[in-house]
């Protein structure tokens, strides 16, 4: 037990970020999973987490309510935003949400008075316990799996095989494409949120391109295919740099040969069902 209590105090931040960090990758592969490639994940995450956390510290607002106010902000900006930006697609579509990423940090900073601009929010209540976590990635896991038994999830995958096709069969692409925009919006959110208490300091810094890409990177990395790729990317991704400690000067350039590696010889990402049932077929 004494071990245990050891390894919780060093290491228990470390083990809650990979539960944040797979709820941002499944936010991402909402859109992904539409055929959306939405760079917006990193500044719906930052709108959650000022959401919530200036709740907590300007209105003692109880921490359930916040992190739902972390889930509809993000949720509501994504609804606007979504209206003139999802008739893009492809890179375009990647450019106009990088755009947006950037509009927020901006916005971030130049609020001061609200948001500590630059020097960010300090002194947020560290509320988030570890059954916070592990109980929003199970419900969120949960959900995603009820999902792709639905029309809707069906009808994600209609369109993002073809969306010309989806169109005529009947399927409101518009709609669904909002549907998953919004709904990853609101996951990112949650994470925002979360990260927020954990880590009691949050700033503009945190939500920018940089964070946009390392999201992508997560799911990319795992996998796109299923719900276990993109919770595997993020664990992979999140404990790469502190595997790689030891290498000091050299651990950036190692962790980042490592991801080329598995994205060349990988392409559809570790998890990869068709693969496992290829390699189990010519066993048999």
């Amino acid at each position: 037990m004494d071990a245990f209590d050891n390894f919780w105090a060093v290491y228990s931040n470390l083990v809650l970020t990979l539960g944040t960090n797979a709820l941002l990758a499944l936010s991402i592969y909402l859109t992904l999973s539409c055929g959306l490639l939405a760079m917006a994940n990193a500044a719906f995450m930052g709108i959650g987490a000022y959401t919530a956390s200036l709740l907590t510290m300007n209105t003692a607002t109880p921490f359930p309510l916040a992190l739902l106010a972390g889930m509809v902000a993000p949720s509501l900006v994504a609804f606007l935003i979504g209206k003139p930006t999802l008739r893009l697609s492809g890179v375009y579509l990647a450019m106009a949400t990088l755009g947006f990423g950037e509009v927020v940090r901006i916005l971030i900073l130049n609020t001061e008075d609200w948001t500590g601009g630059a020097l960010g929010l300090n002194g947020i209540p560290q509320l988030t316990q570890w059954w916070h976590v592990a109980l929003a990635v199970v419900l969120a896991l949960f959900a995603l799996w009820q999902l792709r038994r639905t029309r809707i999830g069906r009808a994600f995958e209609a369109i993002k095989e073809d969306e010309t096709a989806a169109a005529l069969m009947g399927i409101d692409v518009a709609a669904h494409k909002m549907l998953a925009f919004v709904l990853g919006a609101a996951l990112a959110g949650l994470a925002g949120a979360l990260n927020a208490h954990l880590t009691f300091f949050i700033g503009p810094n945190e939500y920018g391109f940089d964070r946009g890409v390392e999201i992508l990177t997560m799911a990319i990395l795992g996998g796109i295919n299923g719900l276990s790729g993109p919770v595997l990317g993020a664990v992979i991704l999140t404990l790469l740099p502190e595997l790689l400690r030891g290498l000091k000067d050299f651990r950036l350039v190692v962790n980042g040969l490592i991801l080329v590696v598995i994205t060349l010889f990988l392409p559809r990402g570790l998890w990869d069902p068709m693969r496992f049932r290829r390699l189990l077929g010519r066993g048999g």
